[in-house]
C-alpha cells in the first residue's frame, strides 16, 4: 500500500502530537520503515530534536534516508539491525514508538525492556498497533495482539500502561511508563 493511500485512515501528524510529540523532542521508531512516522516526527521534532530510526530492512531505510535529504531534515539518524539487540541510549528517549509493528517482533518483551532503557525519566513507550479483528488489510487476525494482550506483554517488560484508546478504524494506540506508575 503506498503512502498516500494510507495517509486516507492514517494521519500520522495527529498521532504524534496526539502522543505529545513537540519541538526538541528526542523520538525512536522501531522498525521506522521508510519512514511514514519518523519523517512527520522529524518535521515536529525541528532542528533542535532528534530522531533515531531502527530497522532491519536495509532497502527502507535507504529510501528513508533519501527522503530525509530530499526535504532537508538533517535531524534523522537510521540503524539498521534488529530490535531485540539495539539499545541506541540509556533514558534519552522523550518517545520510543512502536508503529503497527510490535506484533512482527520475534521477542516482543525483550524489545519492550530496550525500548523501556531507551526512555527518559517522563519518556512514554508508544505501541500503535492493528485492532485483533477482520479488517480489509494487515496482518492476519491470528498474528495480530488484542490490547489486553499488548498491555501484558508491556507489563511483563516492567512498564506500567497509561492508556489504551482507539487510533481511527483499525488501530489502537497504548502508551505506556516505565516503572510503576498510575494506570487511568
Amino acid at each position: 500500500m503506498d503512502e498516500a493511500a494510507r495517509r486516507r485512515w492514517q494521519h500520522p501528524e495527529s498521532i504524534l502530537e496526539g502522543i505529545g510529540l513537540a519541538a526538541g523532542a528526542t523520538f525512536i521508531d522501531v522498525g521506522c520503515g521508510d519512514g511514514f512516522f519518523a519523517l512527520p516526527a522529524a518535521r515536529i521534532v525541528g532542528p533542535h530534536g532528534r530522531i533515531c530510526g531502527i530497522d532491519i530492512d536495509a532497502g527502507a531505510l535507504d529510501t528513508l534516508k533519501k527522503r530525509a535529504r530530499g526535504e532537508g531534515l538533517e535531524n534523522i539518524a537510521l540503524h539498521r539491525g534488529m530490535a531485540e539487540e539495539i539499545v541506541l541510549c540509556e533514558g534519552c528517549a522523550d518517545v520510543v514508538f512502536f508503529g503497527i509493528d510490535l506484533h512482527d517482533f520475534t521477542d516482543p518483551v525483550r524489545v519492550l525492556l530496550n525500548a523501556k532503557r531507551m526512555a527518559a525519566p517522563g519518556g512514554v513507550i508508544v505501541d500503535l498497533d492493528w485492532k485483533k479483528e477482520p479488517l480489509p488489510f494487515g496482518p492476519p487476525v491470528a498474528k495480530k495482539f488484542t490490547t489486553e494482550h499488548a498491555a501484558s506483554l508491556m507489563a511483563k517488560a516492567g512498564l506500567t500502561v497509561a492508556a489504551v484508546a482507539d487510533s481511527g478504524p483499525y488501530h489502537y494506540i497504548i502508551t505506556a511508563v516505565p516503572g510503576p506508575g498510575r494506570v487511568r
